[in-house]
């Protein structure tokens, strides 16, 4: 068959701006000369015809989305023409006319068989195309008289077949979307008897659907148990290079067990921050072990040591259960600890269990600290309770309470002001907001949380003591343990002070706010 010939598209009437008189028009993909006319015509040359019925038959489609179709031969014989006209009224009808070369006119105002027409096209792009023989130049040109010359088919191929495919999502879409439509205007029937034959065939599938979802589901926790050990062990990094560097160097300097190795070994848990008290309870407890086994070898003593920790961090301590509704929980520290933001990341987790959270704004003391709790409040979409700066910190908290109660609130948070434990004035006014929540609120379930900051060592030991005598602590936050090797502090407020740990922060992200599970804990710390 003779040469492809001519594309020629009218765009719809609208005026040229600025921007598409002149230079290039990248129209799905394909560069295109523009020209100052509404009409962008497009000429595709081929010598002895190309092996592309795809595209000719997807160039035809497209084509269909315009006002008037014209392809021709590079003689200028009219090969095909096509008029075609849209006019949708409320029932969405749809007038489609096309002329022939041999004077032949279809025409149809429904819209599915105007598509089903458009598909019967291809018959005319294989007339159109004839297979390539040899190694023949190949000319390919625009209107605008653009050249692209290539002396190989396999490259004039590959051009073209990069034209065809950007042609070739235009016309998915715009049949897919038209096709879509017209089956959900026109939905099939379907008969009780082939209603019930799919619902008994879906039926087992739906259950191996579920069996899969439930696997999904537990591998997905289980990851997720596994990043949360992972972020710990990361996070305890340099506490663990503290103690067990220390260890390491202690147990590598001695071939058997005697007593000068017990001696190094409590001087390395001391200066590891494990508390002068605790060490010699643990190494006390560790000759007892050695005699009672008859160890000698002194490897032996590291996955002792890791036995003792982990017993003090779980000894007489049980799993915490979920909070009963409802509950006030008051969060008190010194300065600079971090409890507004460990309040807020509380409130976010809380909040995704369910819970309605309530916050009291009660730190009237710190410039600015209402406002960084009412940015927590909003990340969550939980309410603030606040008054004025400087005013009665348990006025905050009295209005807070009768707040929850009115609104049958589950958890009420309290801040309070960052307080040194040395400044007997503040702990005063701590156990005046105490007493409030205790008296307005009898019924509900208390909880004192007492937010330490791990980079202070042996301070937050001596901090959790004052603290203890004017509030009953139910529970310690140990914060900012990812940047010190001073988290030995976790050991020490455990077996002197018997205050279990509940959170621990490894990290500025609300999910590096975790839950402390001591076995965990000290299996991040001997790197197990």
């Amino acid at each position: 068959m003779g040469l492809f010939d001519f594309f020629k598209k009218k765009t719809k009437d609208e005026p040229l701006t600025e921007e598409n008189k002149e230079g290039v028009i990248e129209l799905d993909g394909i560069e295109v000369e523009s020209s100052q006319s509404d009409t962008v015509d497009f000429v595709l040359e081929v010598e002895d015809g190309l092996n592309d019925v795809a595209g000719v038959n997807q160039a035809v489609g497209k084509a269909m989305g315009a006002e008037e179709i014209h392809i021709h031969r590079a003689n200028e014989d009219t090969l095909y023409q096509e008029t075609k006209q849209i006019e949708k009224d409320a029932k969405n009808e749809v007038e489609i006319e096309v002329t022939l070369p041999d004077g032949e006119t279809f025409a149809t105002e429904d819209e599915a068989e105007g598509i089903a027409f458009v598909e019967e096209l291809s018959s005319l792009a294989e007339e159109m195309v004839e297979k390539p023989s040899g190694e023949e130049e190949i000319l390919i040109t625009t209107a605008e008289g653009d050249c692209f010359v290539e002396e190989t088919t396999e490259e004039a191929e590959a051009f073209v077949n990069e034209l065809a495919e950007a042609v070739a999502d235009f016309v998915e879409e715009t049949l897919g979307e038209e096709k879509g439509s017209l089956e959900e205007k026109i939905p099939e029937e379907e008969t009780p008897e082939e209603t019930d034959e799919v619902a008994s065939y879906e039926e087992p599938n739906q259950e191996e659907s579920t069996e899969e979802v439930t696997a999904l589901d537990e591998h997905a926790q289980e990851e997720k148990k596994l990043g949360f050990f992972a972020k710990l062990k990361a996070g305890l990094d340099k506490t663990r290079k503290n103690i067990m560097g220390g260890v390491d160097a202690v147990l590598g300097g001695f071939t058997k067990i005697d007593e000068d190795l017990f001696e190094d070994l409590e001087e390395a848990l001391i200066m590891a921050d494990i508390g002068v008290q605790t060490t010699m309870t643990i190494v006390e407890n560790l000759r007892k072990r050695v005699k009672r086994e008859h160890a000698t070898d002194p490897s032996l003593i590291k996955g002792m040591l890791a036995d003792e920790i982990t017993a003090i961090l779980s000894d007489g301590i049980q799993e915490e259960e979920s909070l009963p509704n409802p509950s006030v929980m008051l969060v008190i520290g010194v300065n600079g600890v971090g409890k507004t933001t460990t309040i807020g990341k509380l409130a976010s987790r809380y909040k995704a269990e369910g819970r309605s959270v309530l916050l009291a704004a009660a730190d009237t003391f710190r410039a600015a600290a209402i406002d960084q709790l009412e940015v927590w409040g909003q990340r969550s979409n939980i309410e603030v309770i606040k008054q004025g700066e400087n005013s009665d910190p348990a006025a905050v908290v009295y209005d807070a309470v009768h707040a929850a109660r009115s609104q049958n609130c589950d958890l009420l948070i309290c801040d309070t002001a960052g307080r040194l434990h040395n400044k007997k004035n503040l702990m005063e006014e701590l156990r005046k907001i105490a007493k409030v929540i205790e008296r307005e609120h009898p019924n509900a379930h208390k909880e004192v949380y007492l937010v330490l900051d791990a980079t202070t060592g042996q301070n937050a030991l001596q901090q959790a003591k004052v603290f203890q005598e004017v509030a009953d602590i139910t529970g310690i936050i140990l914060t900012k343990l990812d940047g010190t090797a001073k988290g030995g502090i976790v050991v020490a407020i455990k077996s002197e002070l018997q205050i279990p740990v509940r959170y621990i922060g490894v990290g500025e992200s609300i999910q590096d706010l975790q839950k402390f599970d001591a076995r965990e804990f000290a299996r991040a710390l001997f790197g197990d």
